[in-house]
């Protein structure tokens, strides 16, 4: 068997369009342009590369972009100062800071000072807790897109055996209620689970979000089973010691040998998070404007 691949980029580039065909209505019907604010608090390299491609996209789908850049000792206050200022624009929808923070700065404190309504990451304590209990909440963007990717794949989803390795805040619990949300019954392991390869065996759907290059291999696996792959290590690489290369939390080559389908790393999983960041301020746009939301867009 060789697995289907499920093109996150390709995927992407469709969930932009829908969102910039969206925005576009909005302007024109409405009169009203949404509007992300991006925070970045210190130097770190890979935030800065990340936080200009969120920019980047940001206005290619015809939104606002707000980009605040502030000095790595920026106290708490004066960064709290900023967000209750984004809080109370209207001209923002989506208020984004980036993680990590420098450690002088308590992460959960500043995550969960952003309005809920605007906290398009998804990460704030009320969304946890509207998403947990089946309520219309801000989902966290890699695992809304990890969901669209399967109901685009799959369809109805309703009655799979679904296995989570990996119980991130971030990825690993949202993602298991996205699923249960979908009618799936659900496990979630982790590195301490008794048996792991037992458990992903019994997996139509196994999404590997554990942090750990290369954890799961083919055999762990169940035939024509689904693989969303959302690890994005670095590694050295095999062939060429001074040169590293991308890889996810499963053996690629061996896992689609097995697979149904399966996503590539790097172009799997990865595309969609900025994509569904883009669909979460347009949904939060929306809301606060009482129009009906995006359809295909939201968990």
């Amino acid at each position: 068997m060789s697995a289907t691949i499920i093109d996150g980029k390709a995927f992407a580039a469709k969930v932009r369009a829908q969102v910039a065909e969206h925005v576009a209505r909005l302007k024109e019907e409405q009169g009203i342009t949404p509007g992300l604010a991006v925070v970045l608090v210190g130097e770190d390299p890979a935030s800065q590369v990340y936080v200009r491609s969120k920019g980047k996209q940001t206005v290619e789908v015809g939104m606002n972009s707000y980009e605040h850049k502030l000095e790595a000792d920026t106290s708490e206050e004066d960064l709290l100062a900023l967000i209750s200022r984004l809080n109370n624009d209207p001209s923002v929808h989506g208020i984004l800071v980036q993680l990590p923070l420098p450690g002088h700065l308590n992460s959960d404190l500043v995550i969960n000072s952003i309005d809920p309504a605007k906290d398009v990451d998804g990460f704030h304590i009320s969304n946890v807790g509207l998403l947990g209990t089946g309520q219309k909440s801000m989902v966290p963007c890699t695992p809304l897109g990890c969901l669209m990717m399967l109901r685009d794949h799959h369809g109805s989803l309703s009655g799979m055996n679904a296995v989570v390795v990996g119980r991130s805040n971030i990825v690993g619990k949202p993602m298991a209620q996205l699923l249960l949300g979908d009618s799936c019954t659900v496990t979630i392991a982790h590195s301490r689970t008794k048996d792991l390869a037992a458990v992903c065996q019994g997996a139509d759907i196994l999404v590997a979000a554990v942090g750990r290059p290369e954890m799961i291999p083919g055999d762990w696996v169940k035939p024509g089973a689904t693989v969303i792959d959302v690890g994005i290590n670095r590694i050295q690489h095999p062939e060429n010691p001074e040169k590293t290369k991308l890889v996810g939390d499963v053996d690629y080559a061996s896992c689609a040998e097995v697979a149904g389908a399966i996503t590539p790393v790097p172009g799997g999983v990865g595309p969609m998070t900025i994509a569904c960041l883009l669909a979460n301020t347009l949904t939060a746009c929306c809301r606060a404007n009482g129009l009906a939301e995006p359809e295909g867009l939201t968990a």
